[in-house]
């Protein structure tokens, strides 16, 4: 967990720099395990988030807007109730502890001045943020934790906080230099670090062994307590700064700039390994790094209903295929059933009851080779050459329907695996309700299934992106995929797709100007190739043609289209979010 204590201490400073005296305007709870409080101060108006989700817990300020539940959660209305219009009197760390808490001055219903705290736990799945009076009592909590959850420790409305049980360990602001770290019962010094030190990342704990000797991961041993004495130094020197608050923010980012670490001091263990991006405030980093991270954990647990169902249905198509293919293999085979029985009749007269078998010329091959057909004993030579035409008209019949199937089942499973992409692709919640409708429609979730989720169908519209003046829109789902290419677009407007890859239909729309810049098409290509399977790819092949050229079979599935006179450009995908229209 990157968010330590230090990082805590980081942001508690800022926060009560920032909204000490404001006031609370606004309470929602986008998220079951997510708040945000609006406050305004003096000077401007913050968003302060706070989340106890397990994987992603965290408090900060934040600019990123979510859309609201139309009825408020219990919590998010006591909340309303208590602190509401609340002055911010002070927001402190518990001890050195992932522990926010936030003092608030409301008038209650009968116009008396109390206090409440809102307490905000970061403990990974145990997170949680509770609201409890002067007197430490509880009056709810996000989670409420029972007995069946956790029999060491309860948050329930009327009981007292208790602080969580404290770890074995030395707080590193308590941290004295004289103190050896016991390096015997540890692989590597961090680790060693890690084990001895509360309050600490790993990413810190690294960093401490980084400075000491220059490389991280060093062999332990117990003996060497001149490897003790140097990163106690480095360690006490970190406790220093976090003590005076002297702070230096920092992501970690890989070659690509995709962020994997961030800390609350400077980090120079990466060297030209990493990209270290410096900060002015700990508030937008971790805004920043949690932003995108936080969005895709919730759109996958949101959409984990429907990416089973398309995976058991992808599943179930891709066996029926091999069936068929099985089937259809068997049933070429009917020729010879044919040939068998014509034969037999042939060879009629010399064949005497309870015969196992007709050896016969097979006058329909070139020079009449020898053929044994094997004879049913217990059936007549009539009854065993009438025997192998119906398994010739089986056969044939088997063959026509198989075929027929096969044709159908492919249709199908090359639309489910579009449906997967198009679920793995989506950004908000709108845009699982597109693709839950379209599943709806198709028949894979049953009407009452659907209405029983009550989930708003707020209709959503394509991305809009807009390149050298030109309007470039890309589907989002199948369904905005056919509106798109068959009714937004007109014949001459060029339309772009990923070479037999899954992914979004993109078009270009050419207004009166009809002459597109090499840039344009080419920003058109890159985020068609992003918006696909292909996303993580390089050089990803991009087909592009007018939309004239492109056709919809008849009783294809949503998506589904087929092209002609089309040319082939590659490209590395890119989201150009530079370009992205806000509408």
């Amino acid at each position: 967990m990157a968010l330590d204590a230090i990082a805590v201490r980081c942001i508690v400073k800022e926060l009560s720099e920032t909204i000490t005296g404001g006031r609370i305007d606004k309470i929602s709870q986008p998220e079951r395990d997510e708040l945000v409080l609006s406050i305004r101060t003096l000077t401007e108006n913050h968003r302060l988030a706070l989340s106890a989700s397990p994987s992603n817990p965290r408090v900060h300020f934040t600019k990123i807007s979510k859309k609201n539940p139309a009825a408020a959660p219990m919590f998010c209305m006591l909340l309303r109730k208590h602190i509401g219009s609340g002055k911010i009197i002070s927001v402190t760390q518990d001890g050195f502890e992932r522990i926010i808490k936030i003092c608030i001055e409301s008038y209650d219903e009968l116009g008396d001045l109390t206090v409440k705290y809102l307490i905000t736990e970061i403990m990974g799945r145990h997170s949680n943020i509770i609201l409890t009076d002067a007197d430490m009592k509880i009056l709810d909590s996000i989670k409420r934790v029972d007995f069946s959850v956790s029999s060491v420790r309860q948050i329930l409305p009327g009981m007292l906080y208790a602080a969580p049980p404290a770890q074995d360990k030395i707080p590193l602001t308590e941290f004295n230099v004289k103190e050896a770290v016991d390096f015997s019962q540890a692989e590597s010094a961090d680790k060693a670090v890690m084990k001895a030190i509360s309050g600490i990342s790993p990413i810190i704990a690294r960093e401490a062994v980084h400075r000491a000797l220059t490389r991280s991961g060093t062999a332990a041993d117990d003996s060497d307590m001149d490897l003790s004495k140097k990163i106690g130094a480095e360690l006490s020197r970190i406790a220093s700064d976090v003590k005076c608050g002297s702070f230096s923010p920092c992501m970690i980012t890989d070659a690509s700039g995709k962020p994997f670490d961030f800390a609350a001091i400077r980090i120079t263990q990466y060297g030209n390994a990493a990209n270290v991006k410096e900060y002015d405030s700990m508030n937008a980093l971790v805004d920043d790094f949690y932003s995108v991270r936080d969005m895709k954990e919730r759109m996958k647990q949101k959409s984990a209903d429907l990416s089973k169902l398309l995976n058991v249905n992808i599943e179930r198509a891709a066996k029926k295929l091999i069936i068929l293919e099985k089937t259809l293999c068997d049933a070429e085979k009917c020729g010879q059933y044919k040939i068998f029985g014509e034969l037999i009749t042939a060879n009629i007269y010399r064949i005497k009851d309870g015969d196992a078998n007709l050896c016969a010329e097979n006058y329909y091959e070139d020079g009449a080779p020898q053929v044994i057909i094997p004879l049913d004993r217990s059936l007549s030579p009539a009854q065993n050459a009438q025997r192998y035409y119906k398994k010739y008209t089986k056969a044939k019949n088997a063959r026509i329907e198989a075929s027929k199937q096969l044709k159908i089942t492919r249709g199908e499973l090359d639309y489910l695996e579009s449906a997967l992409a198009a679920l793995e692709m989506a950004e908000t919640e709108n845009d699982l309700n597109a693709i839950r409708t379209e599943l709806t429609n198709e028949g894979y979730i049953s009407g009452r299934a659907a209405a029983a989720r009550g989930k708003s169908q707020s209709s959503s519209k394509p991305m809009h992106f807009i390149s050298g003046g030109f309007d470039i829109y890309v589907g989002r789902n199948n369904t905005q995929n056919d509106y798109l290419t068959l009714r937004m677009a007109n014949s001459l407007d060029i339309w772009f797709h990923t070479k037999n890859i899954h992914g979004s239909h993109t078009v270009i729309k050419l207004g009166l100007d009809k002459d597109v810049p090499e840039a344009v098409m080419r920003a058109a290509a890159e985020i068609a190739a992003y918006y696909s399977k292909a996303r993580s790819s390089s050089q990803v092949p991009v087909d592009y043609t007018q939309v004239k050229n492109v056709k919809k079979p008849n009783g294809a599935k949503p998506g589904m289209v087929i092209y002609e006179h089309y040319n082939t450009v590659y490209v590395t995908p890119s989201p150009h979010t530079e370009i992205k229209s806000a509408d």
